[in-house]
């Protein structure tokens, strides 16, 4: 974190442009003068310069106020020149080569000047310092000071700088330079070091509020080249906080867990009730501060061709056929339309004749007569393909929409697909045909051409965990002002209405339920030690058939009663890689949850009993002892809370006063406010 003295300790090496002084009387005598006569200097090399101080980016932080993006100070060595008396080409390119060449040893990211280049700095520039080396941290600068030679300067910067490296990379983004500093004759108002703006991911997106308003600096130089004058006209105040719903330590916890699970996945957790993303992990991922202050062309082509995609942000960017955690969709659609009953139960053979297509059971056996409770639990193909043929295509992919499918979700994301629910009019376009039998059988266990990011799974399980409505998603939880004021909060909306019985969403979550904890269920390497988890497992053809490429789910919620947190979990196979959801991504989902035990149970413990608020001195009546008042004692009075609690304001940074000269901490208060290969059963 940048110290709140950062402005006042730095010694700021100047830029700007430069307003000639009039001509002396050559008949008069020059006399001593200081800062006041300025103005009226005589010769060609006197100078007044007005100055930009770049301020600093605003911080981006998680919900408690962790830093996720800030600043720090960096260095650059410079050549200062001086007014020379010799000053023909020759004379000044040797003594900047003498002291280039002293930084061999010392600076490996020198920058290439040509003679050219440090001629013309010289002849129009040479009262600001000239860059020669790339930028250096603070240890750095301090190990090699002393060792500059005379006409070396470290002139400071800030940069940005994320102590996370890689974590949330795809969300948070980057920042680069607006441009390189000018050359030439000097301009008014040029800037102390290159500005930067965001280049992608909330850097961009909120990049306005994250850019501060930059200080100015006034400097007088007489005709030697002495400085007369330096005055700091304006302080420059360091851009908002941008307060995220990301919970830093889940983040850190689903990455790892990806990282040791996985080649590539992706994980996402959300809050079913506000609907907050907590967690949104993609993996492989990279580095944010390669970017900073700029990546060479080099390295970003690596990146770019590297097949393992680390620039893609798999929970949001991607579209992929959601397998089997779509069941639960068509398990609703059909006990809320009256097609199938809690107790009705539909023979499951081994395989079906579906047009000129046979349809198999995913362990191609057969299952019996069961119920839908079953049919979730043992993830039975054959079921689904009755069932979603008996209700429609419409009906269930009605419900997939409601549940946020086929649509972005809102959020401020870069690239966001929104995925593929397909209609008549689409398989018209691009089939030729309407949806047939076939095609329904296909979608009705997550196949054929249904896509979804992991991002919108996790989103249609926390309309299923919430039961009556599909919460708005939120990924900012509030924006504050450079003095920590909150500009604005999020609160809890609604997103849609699911038109659905409460009776059949209590059905499904059963079902959900016995997959994970149920004999015969194919998630229980997701079951949690603490509570009751609800999950539903899916294994997913991907890709050409050549490549014989399969993806695993795991995707639901926690706990079955009071559901507050849905998660989905992917995946990515190798090709010819033998995956289930069971045996992949449902072990995964339980070392995450396991991880973070105790923040669950408190999340999920049942509130304690409300305060009585009685009038002072009122008896209390028989039978109604209060909690923690053994002797039936007068309680307090109690202030109620109505309706969602609003975003608290920050502590100020500076109530003296609206200037900011530093970026200080910002604190940011917590916020109340085709066939298909399938998984296998997991043994108990």
């Amino acid at each position: 974190m940048v110290s709140t003295s950062f402005l006042f300790r730095l010694s700021l090496v100047l830029c700007l442009a430069a307003m000639p002084v009039c001509a002396q009387n050559p008949a008069e005598e020059p006399a001593a003068r200081g800062a006041a006569d300025g103005a009226i200097s005589t010769r060609k090399d006197a100078r007044a310069i007005t100055l930009k101080i770049p301020a600093p980016r605003g911080q981006i932080v998680d919900r408690d106020g962790a830093p996720i993006a800030q600043n720090q100070v960096a260095y650059q060595v410079a050549l200062q020149f001086r007014q020379f008396e010799n000053a023909d080409r020759d004379f000044v390119i040797n003594w900047a080569r003498a002291r280039i060449d002293s930084l061999q040893l010392l600076v490996k990211n020198q920058v290439p000047k040509s003679d050219d280049e440090i001629f013309d700095h010289y002849r129009h520039r040479r009262w600001l310092p000239l860059l020669v080396t790339g930028q250096i941290g603070e240890k750095e600068a301090r190990d090699i000071e002393t060792k500059l030679t005379s006409g070396l300067v470290l002139h400071p910067l800030y940069r940005r700088f994320y102590p996370e490296g890689g974590l949330a990379a795809h969300i948070i983004g980057y920042s680069g330079s607006v441009g390189k500093l000018p050359t030439g004759p000097i301009n008014f108002n040029e800037p102390l070091w290159e500005e930067s703006e965001g280049r992608a991911g909330l850097e961009k997106l909120f990049n306005t509020q994250l850019t501060g308003e930059p200080g100015m600096k006034r400097l007088l130089f007489d005709e030697s080249g002495n400085k007369l004058l330096e005055e700091q006209v304006k302080r420059p105040r360091p851009g908002g906080t941008l307060v995220t719903t990301l919970n830093l330590k889940w983040q850190k916890l689903a990455e790892e867990t990806l990282l040791k699970g996985c080649r590539r996945g992706a994980f996402v957790v959300l809050d079913a009730v506000t609907g907050e993303v907590l967690v949104m992990a993609s993996r492989p991922s990279f580095d944010l501060n390669n970017f900073i202050p700029g990546i060479n062309e080099t390295d970003f082509k690596a990146l770019e061709a590297d097949p393992a995609q680390p620039l893609f942000g798999r929970a949001f960017q991607s579209a992929y056929p959601p397998a089997s955690s779509f069941k639960p969709i068509v398990a609703l659609a059909a006990l809320n339309n009256g097609k199938v009953t809690e107790t009705s139960e539909i023979y499951c053979p081994a395989a079906l004749n579906i047009g000129n297509a046979t349809f198999n059971n995913w362990n191609k056996n057969p299952e019996g007569s069961i119920n839908v409770k079953r049919a979730i639990a043992r993830s039975c193909n054959t079921w689904f393909y009755q069932v979603g043929i008996d209700v429609g295509p419409s009906a269930f992919l009605g419900l997939s929409r409601r549940l946020g499918f086929g649509e972005r979700s809102g959020l401020p994301l870069i690239g966001e697909s929104p995925g593929l629910v397909p209609s008549d009019e689409w398989m018209l376009k691009h089939e030729k045909r309407r949806i047939l039998n076939g095609d329904t059988a296909n979608l009705s266990i997550g196949q054929g051409s249904l896509l979804a990011s992991p991002l919108q799974v996790a989103q249609a399980m926390a309309g299923i965990a919430n039961g009556g409505a599909l919460p708005k998603l939120q990924l900012i939880r509030q924006t504050q002002d450079t003095r920590g004021r909150v500009i604005q909060a999020a609160v809890p909306e609604r997103k849609a209405w699911l038109g659905v019985d409460q009776k059949a969403v209590e059905i499904v979550r059963q079902g959900m339920s016995d997959v994970v904890n149920g004999s015969g269920g194919t998630g229980h390497g997701a079951a949690l030690s603490y509570t009751t988890l609800c999950g539903k497992t899916g294994t997913a053809q991907w890709g050409p058939p050549v490549k014989q490429q399969r993806l695993a789910w795991f995707a639901g919620f926690v706990p079955q009663d009071n559901p507050r947190y849905s998660f989905a979990v992917l995946y990515e196979g190798r090709p010819g890689e033998t995956v289930s959801g069971g045996r992949m991504a449902a072990p995964m989902v339980r070392k995450f949850f396991e991880g973070i035990e105790e923040d669950i149970k408190d999340d999920i413990a049942p509130p304690k009993k409300a305060l009585i608020v009685m009038p002072e001195g009122a008896p209390v009546p028989a039978g109604e002892a209060l909690p923690n008042d053994p002797d039936n004692a007068t309680p307090p009075a109690a202030i109620p809370v109505e309706g969602p609690l609003r975003a608290l304001p920050v502590e100020a940074l500076d109530a003296g006063g609206e200037e900011v000269e530093s970026p200080r901490p910002i604190r940011a208060l917590p916020v109340r406010d085709d066939e298909v290969i399938e998984e296998g059963v997991e043994e108990p």
